[in-house]
């Protein structure tokens, strides 16, 4: 596919203006977006398919009629909507964005799946329109504070060009790579993060049964976390392969201490979890996989 000029977009750049963003889906997260973008001072237009969340936006921003209406008057585009229907909805088919959109770059802000960004991007393939994909994290106050954690995948120089709107909605942005890059990097965010939360429930499961206070665990667990680190404490390598004894023997001879500890402490944790009769299967496959989370090769007896 030939690579876009973006005429009119280097054009406004070149004489210091700023293009006109289009915003599809004012919920919890579009929401922040638009009045960040607002408060920037891009030019705005917006769109929700209930009436009453678009026009509380009236006083800052001009109020699309429909999707094509939007997509005429937007030089960029960024998708806030719920899952991969309802993104392909907006942007293909008769009156909507694509539709009426000339020239311009889609940003998609919607947590989709990578194979659903790269079906859109096929469908912009021969126009004037790029589409990018920007997986975000902070949630809706963060987002309306302009301090989103933005994570984009795409090509270099379209990020490039729109990266002073994503700078608008976001204290961190991070190019993760090719298209489909962004969203699967905050996929990747969630699996850690969900994962660290059924952590934490087993914990308090554990402890509960034994009486113990739970807002207490949560003290010491937060005061023990802003010591020690939290759940990427361990992600410190560049590779998910383990550490190499020729080359780090010290950090592997501490891993494999640190494995043995781990795997005492889960144990203990587990028996003591089989003694109240509650189940900890997250502990169990923690304490079955130490090598592998801590980057110890296991040897082959």
């Amino acid at each position: 596919m030939a690579q876009q000029s973006f005429v009119h977009l280097n054009d406004l750049f070149s004489r210091n203006e700023k293009p006109i963003v289009g915003v599809i889906g004012v919920g919890d997260i579009g929401q922040g977006i638009a009045s960040s973008i607002a408060t920037a001072k891009f030019p705005l237009v917006v769109f929700d398919i209930k009436t009453e969340a678009a026009e509380l936006f009236s006083d800052v921003a001009d109020v699309a009629d429909d999707l094509a209406d939007l997509g005429s008057r937007s030089d960029i585009v960024i998708v806030a909507v719920v899952n991969d229907e309802q993104v392909k909805s907006v942007l293909i088919g008769p009156g909507a964005v694509l539709d009426s959109m000339e020239e311009g770059v889609v940003v998609i802000v919607s947590t989709i799946s990578p194979e659903a960004v790269h079906a859109l991007a096929l469908a912009t393939a021969g126009t004037g329109v790029a589409v990018i994909d920007c997986g975000v994290s902070g949630g809706a106050a963060s987002a309306k504070r302009g301090e989103l954690i933005s994570m984009v995948g795409g090509d270099h120089g379209v990020i490039e060009l729109v990266t002073p709107v994503l700078n608008a909605f976001s204290s961190l942005v991070v190019e993760m790579g090719p298209l489909g890059s962004g969203l699967l990097a905050k996929l990747a965010r969630n699996v850690v993060q969900y994962g660290s939360w059924l952590a934490a429930y087993e914990g308090q499961r554990l402890a509960e049964t034994g009486g113990i206070d739970l807002e207490k665990l949560a003290q010491v667990i937060r005061a023990s976390d802003a010591k020690i680190g939290g759940a990427t404490t361990l992600m410190i390598r560049p590779s998910t392969e383990p550490f190499d004894e020729v080359t780090q023997p010290e950090l592997v001879e501490y891993m494999k201490s640190t494995v043995a500890i781990a795997q005492k402490d889960l144990a203990a944790a587990i028996q003591a979890a089989n003694a109240f009769g509650v189940d900890l299967p997250g502990a169990e496959l923690t304490h079955a996989n130490c090598h592998e989370i801590f980057g110890v090769s296991v040897k082959e007896k």
